[in-house]
């Protein structure tokens, strides 16, 4: 066997024991074993066959035995071990192998030669038969069947896909004009029946192909070392295979064990799937089917389906494309709050990946960002490359770019909900704009940042009620195109915003200012950076890059302080504070309030305040904020502390110290405002002394 040749077959199988097993058993076995990948069966197939007898019964009915290598049993116990991580999958591995069966049959009927087909008129479906007494589950399809050879290729080959020589088969004769055929056929690689041996320990096959004259067979295996195949009578069209479970897998005889499987993986496949005589997947596949034919209760019935929930979607996203990949996606967003998991950044995502209507995982991972957990829905696509198990997905490049594609579309169906439906819109922004903005500050990409940030609502200063929201949007078309900047102001709500000594200025420039009531609002605007071609810039920002700029020359008014004695109050506030401030200087932008602090950045200043703070040392917490202390000359508790710096110091001190801790109180820097008081009653102390 070539090294090439292992090395496919270990990379196919994901097994490292699997190609040691097989390399020892090459050099132990004869020249007559055939093993090897580019076969006459089929390119990749492994045959498992080293020779073959016929013994005659005394029945008179001839048995051809076919001989595994001595290690076939481990094989299999490798194939079925590695490749499946839960036992269950071996349900939903043959009822979709017995569904390719029905497509196959289908697909023949209606193609040249299709009249030479016997019993077409049969009804095209799944029967699975539970016996607990017997611990046997029986799985049956009235499909095309297979014959003899048929047997042996694909059943006595592991990887060996009659599925996927099929296809090949129809591209050559039809040169890919039977498209929807090809999509109904979900099997691949050959591997799916030997998934059975996880839960069995004899298999039997009972087949009679749907060509005229053909025998019934049986194919029996306990995968030991032999398989046996024999002509039998009173064999039905189609295939029956019959699995004798192991005892400690006696589960899967029992008819709600397998009832949830189905429900669970193959639900949406397309021929009916009967259990014990009665239908077990009725729910359609609602994603494939037309939108304009699907009914308001019929969203609402699968919604509740596959999200397990008792509410109804909010809005609903139909979603189909040819390119740039296959995408058939139905989404929802859901009417009710997000609930604890939701919120938390380590639940999965809501949407469930298909291949052809069968389940490949619940919750697929990557297949939407994490901001979008709260989407719930189905997504299907031909184009995914799945691994042997259909279970992990061999490209994560296309699931990324999958991924990229349904995110850009979910982002522009919100943007037109926002439009078309503005209060339905309102209302889900204020359930889930937690999301959004988790997505501004998560994603790397700038374009979808912005095209998330679309979606924002904020009040704003010439707004009257929240209802009056307006998007970054509204706000860019509402200023001049001269403004450089959107200007924002953090605030726990309106009335302390409206009173803020950083809004002083900008509302007596009757400036546009939005509004951010949630304490992560300015970290989203501050990561979003700027929204077209403005900037986006918080109010405090703005006033100590404007502070800059004024000059030690500047007017600050009538009434005000004269330079010179700002100038001896400067030098002592910044003695009296020293280790706190590190620089006071006078503004003209403050009118009704004596001071004011700033930093270099006051949205991650508050957010280290609140987080992190609790770490650090006073010390090297101012050291880390570098406030700067802005006081306004014009003030007469400015005025007052200037004259009792020199008549009384020591009430001149609590004073000063009492207004920096103030002014990082309205900043949202003060690290616990409690220990505001015992400055403060001794301030009271002082002040009614005199009564």
């Amino acid at each position: 066997m070539s090294v090439r040749a292992m090395g496919v077959l270990g990379q196919a199988c994901r097994l490292g024991r699997c190609a040691q097993v097989l390399r020892q058993s090459h050099r132990s076995a004869p020249a007559a074993f055939n093993i090897a990948l580019g076969s006459q069966h089929s390119p990749g197939a492994l045959s498992l066959r080293r020779y073959s007898t016929e013994t005659k019964q005394a029945s008179g009915t001839v048995v051809d035995k076919h001989e595994f290598q001595a290690e076939t049993r481990q094989l299999l116990d490798i194939v079925a071990r590695s490749l499946y991580s839960d036992h269950e999958v071996f349900v939903r591995e043959l009822i979709s192998n017995a569904s390719d069966a029905l497509e196959k049959f289908r697909y023949t009927s209606l193609s040249a030669g299709g009249e030479n087909l016997t019993g077409k008129d049969r009804p095209l479906e799944i029967r699975i038969t539970t016996d607990k007494p017997l611990m046997q589950l029986i799985i049956q399809d009235t499909g095309i069947g297979m014959t003899k050879e048929e047997l042996v290729s694909n059943l006595g080959t592991i990887a060996r896909s009659g599925s996927k020589k099929f296809l090949e088969q129809m591209k050559e004769t039809q040169q890919g004009a039977s498209s929807e055929a090809s999509s109904n056929i979900i099997g691949q690689f050959g591997v799916g029946f030997y998934s059975s041996f996880i839960v069995a320990n004899k298999v039997e096959v009972f087949t009679r192909a749907a060509v005229p004259d053909a025998p019934g067979l049986r194919w029996s295996t306990d995968g030991s070392g032999t398989y046996e195949i024999e002509e039998v009578p009173d064999v039905e069209l189609g295939t029956r295979i019959v699995l004798h479970l192991k005892t400690d897998c006696r589960e899967y005889a029992d008819e709600e064990r397998i009832k949830a499987v189905i429900k669970k993986y193959s639900n949406f496949v397309g021929s009916p799937i009967l259990l014990n005589g009665k239908q077990a997947n009725e729910i359609k596949p609602l994603w494939l089917l037309e939108p304009q034919s699907i009914s308001k209760e019929q969203h609402h019935d699968f919604y509740r389906f596959i999200s397990n929930s008792f509410d109804v979607p909010r809005f609903t996203l139909h979603y189909n494309a040819d390119v740039p990949l296959s995408i058939h996606a139905l989404l929802y967003f859901p009417e009710g709050k997000p609930g604890l998991f939701e919120m938390s950044r380590d639940g999965n995502t809501g949407v469930a990946l298909y291949t052809r209507k069968v389940l490949i995982q619940s919750k697929t991972e990557h297949l939407l960002p994490k901001w979008l957990r709260f989407v719930k829905g189905v997504v299907d696509s031909e184009d995914i490359p799945l691994n042997l198990s259909r279970e992990l997905l061999q490209n994560s490049s296309l699931i990324r770019k999958l991924s990229s594609v349904i995110s850009t579309r979910v982002i522009r169906f919100l943007q037109e909900r926002s439009k078309k439906q503005p209060e339905e819109y309102e209302a889900f922004y204020r359930d889930y704009g937690l999301f959004l903005k988790e997505g501004i500050v998560t994603s790397s990409d700038a374009s979808e940042k912005e095209e998330i940030a679309k979606l924002l609502r904020f009040e704003s200063s010439k707004s009257e009620t929240a209802s009056g929201r307006m998007s970054l949007e509204e706000y860019y078309n509402a200023v001049p195109a001269e403004q450089q900047n959107i200007y924002y102001l953090a605030a726990p709500n309106r009335v302390l915003a409206e009173s803020s000594p950083y809004y002083e200025s900008l509302k007596k420039r009757n400036e546009l200012v939005l509004f951010c009531y949630e304490p992560y609002d300015e970290l989203v605007l501050m990561q979003l950076g700027k929204f077209k071609s403005k900037k986006l810039l918080s109010v405090e920002k703005e006033m100590r890059e404007e502070s800059k700029e004024t000059t030690t020359t500047a007017d600050f008014g009538e009434g005000s302080l004269l330079r010179s004695e700002l100038d001896a109050l400067i030098p002592w506030l910044e003695e009296e504070l020293k280790g706190q401030v590190i620089k006071v200087k006078a503004t003209t932008r403050l009118d009704t309030h004596p001071c004011v602090i700033t930093v270099e950045e006051m949205a991650a200043a508050r957010h280290f305040i609140r987080t992190q703070s609790h770490q650090v040392p006073e010390q090297n917490r101012f050291a880390l904020l570098q406030p700067e202390l802005e006081i306004n000359p014009k003030h007469p508790i400015i005025k007052k502390l200037n004259k009792l710096r020199e008549s009384d110091k020591d009430l001149a001190q609590l004073i000063a110290k009492q207004l920096f801790a103030n002014a990082m109180v309205g900043a949202g820097l003060a690290e616990d405002p409690r220990m505001l008081l015992t400055n403060m009653n001794t301030l009271l102390s002082r002040a009614l002394e005199k009564y």
